[in-house]
């Protein structure tokens, strides 16, 4: 085999791995900001996802998405994925079949896998949107469908070689493609669902639900950056070692920008520096900068995270506002941000990067072509994307029920969803602990 692309092979799974373990990430992230009486529920949620994105993802999602077709949909390669080198190099049965994807020259499974774990990213964001009140079952048949039917549908208007792709809409590593699209899905079902039993007062006026645990939170917002090192950098899907390390740096800056002023916007609005808003500008910065992050400077990247963190504040403070319930802020990290780092491609790309791609932006003198394209891709993937999940969301409602019983929201969706609970030992009213002979009731220190 070739060196180089042993080398592209290597690298590109690498990168889907650290992709992967930021399903990890998005479980202890939704888990520290959700109520104990809800652990188990976002956890399982959480690691069921993958497995149901990928046997979709599998199924039809990837025909849907980078086989040939029109440039709406894919409609070669469907149903029960087949594995060959698609590579131009090798020429087998399938050249031609996967054409969009075929600039790559790693192996097809090389490419399908790293292409699956984006998928099931974007499932895995409507997970934290929806949580604390949605059947487990409900969520399981839309997360299918999303990965199966809408994720591959508008990801092939992008990277698929559809419409978009062809009048110049460009999102590198899936602002766009990945964030905004589950950003709409889950905005579609946070509206179907409601907002949680208590979230507001008779009176509309908002009442802080405060996760459980933001230790967890914290760990899991680490490994989602570090996660983020494979998902900005590995869509180069091909060792070049200047892109990689460059694109490494950009995604960072925008994070710790993004860190910083989020900090400061909570810490003015606030009266405090709140640890759950210093931790979502940190997630906001990385989805701003994933689109623009091969394209753009290090300077604009500070510039684009230092906006996404302020962009997050005031995006959450605005959701709550007009009642839409978002336990986790998933709605102004994901969607928010997905839109404006999808924007900052036609406001801050330059073409000295990667030549002959998105040319350069309004800032830099490009003038407003670029920029129009990011506008109309923003538009009609957002109209696809809500309006689809609002008749999906409808639809499981109608056919299995969609929000849990109040009983069960009341009591935890650990136990009338799964018979178990992250913290047993918290229901424990009394207990006898027994040390060096002397029997403890607990009482003694009330």
């Amino acid at each position: 085999m070739d060196t180089k692309v042993a080398l592209d092979t290597i690298w590109t799974l690498v990168t889907a791995m650290l992709v992967f373990w930021m399903n990890a990430g998005f479980a202890c992230v939704e888990a520290g900001f959700a109520r104990q009486k809800n652990c188990v529920n976002i956890l399982s949620k959480n690691f069921i996802v993958f497995a149901a994105s990928s046997i979709a993802f599998w199924f039809i999602g990837w025909g849907l998405m980078f086989g040939d077709g029109t440039g709406f949909l894919g409609l070669k390669g469907l149903f029960m994925l087949r594995g060959a080198d698609n590579s131009p190099a090798t020429g087998d049965q399938y050249q031609g079949v996967y054409s969009a994807i075929s600039w790559a020259t790693v192996p097809f499974f090389a490419k399908f896998f790293f292409q699956l774990v984006f998928a099931g990213t974007a499932a895995t964001i409507v997970s934290g949107a929806v949580a604390e009140r949605i059947k487990y079952a409900s969520f399981i048949v839309f997360s299918f469908v999303l990965v199966a039917i809408m994720y591959p549908v508008t990801g092939h208007w992008i990277w698929g070689g559809g419409w978009l792709a062809k009048l110049g809409f460009w999102d590198f590593a899936g602002s766009t493609v990945v964030h905004s699209v589950g950003g709409w899905a889950a905005l579609a079902g946070v509206i179907v669902l409601g907002p949680r039993f208590g979230k507001y007062d008779e009176n509309g006026n908002v009442r802080q639900v405060p996760g459980h645990n933001l230790s967890l939170a914290t760990v899991g917002c680490f490994i989602l950056w570090l996660g983020w090192f494979g998902f900005n950098p590995g869509s180069t899907m091909a060792a070049v070692v200047n892109d990689m390390a460059r694109i490494c740096v950009t995604t960072n800056s925008a994070a710790v920008a993004a860190i910083m002023t989020a900090t400061i916007t909570s810490w003015i609005l606030m009266g405090k520096p709140d640890l759950g808003m210093t931790l979502n500008g940190c997630l906001a910065g990385l989805v701003a900068i994933t689109a623009p992050c091969a394209y753009v400077s290090v300077e604009s990247s500070l510039i684009i995270g230092a906006v996404a963190g302020v962009l997050v504040v005031l995006a959450v403070a605005f959701f709550d506002k007009i009642r839409i319930d978002d336990p986790v802020g998933a709605l102004s990290v994901h969607l928010v941000n997905g839109i404006f780092g999808t924007i900052c491609v036609g406001l801050f790309a330059q073409d000295q990067f990667i030549a002959n791609t998105t040319g350069n932006g309004l800032f830099f003198g490009g003038g407003t072509k670029l920029l129009t394209a990011q506008l109309t891709g923003i538009g009609a993937v957002a109209a696809f994307t809500f309006i689809g999940g609002l008749v999906v969301w409808t639809i499981i409602k109608v056919v299995m029920g969609l929000r849990v019983s109040l009983h069960e929201e009341i009591e935890g969706l650990d136990i009338g969803e799964h018979g178990n609970m992250a913290y047993p030992e918290f229901n424990i009213r009394k207990q006898s602990y027994s040390y060096t002979g002397v029997a403890v009731t607990g009482k003694e220190n009330k």
